[in-house]
């Protein structure tokens, strides 16, 4: 199998595990994070649409970092399972301290920090370590991630 056929299969896997974990810990209420329905707001106002196109999304984008983490295995010279988890770590560090607290700067339907919602801005904006959906959030996060991580690791072989 080439490279590239390894790293669409294994990454599409791993990521419909991490989308599949983030949607249970909402399902269980664990978090009230659900990270594809905020991204399909993005794109359209329609509730029902935004499931379905977020999750779209999601998995583009979750390709799409997966791609990185191929790209670091590849400059390090192998892919294991804790290398994975490793990345899986910063990957999530990365969603909890960057992206979450600057959701609402770039998305058209969610309320800012420092401003209530409006009719338009709906959405509750998630906070630093996405901690407005529930105190268990970073952890779900971080363990979707590291799982992402390890099982890419695990699975991708140079």
């Amino acid at each position: 199998m080439s490279g590239v056929l390894r790293w669409a299969v294994w990454g599409f896997a791993s990521t419909l595990v991490l989308t599949g974990l983030l949607t249970g810990s909402q399902r269980l209420r664990l978090t009230r994070l659900n990270l594809p329905f905020l991204l399909g707001t993005l794109v359209t106002p329609d509730r029902d649409r935004a499931k379905a196109y977020g999750l779209g999304l999601h998995l583009l984008g979750g390709m799409l970092f997966s791609g990185l983490y191929v790209a670091a295995f590849t400059a390090w010279g192998r892919a294991s399972w804790w290398l994975g988890g490793l990345v899986g770590v910063l990957h999530a560090g990365f969603v909890l301290l960057v992206v979450l607290p600057v959701l609402p700067a770039v998305h058209p339907r969610m309320a800012s920090e420092s401003q209530d919602p409006t009719e338009v801005r709906q959405l509750e904006p998630p906070g630093v370590l996405g901690l407005h959906y529930g105190v268990r959030t970073p952890l779900a996060a971080l363990v979707a991630h590291v799982v992402f991580g390890v099982l890419l690791g695990a699975l991708y072989r140079l």
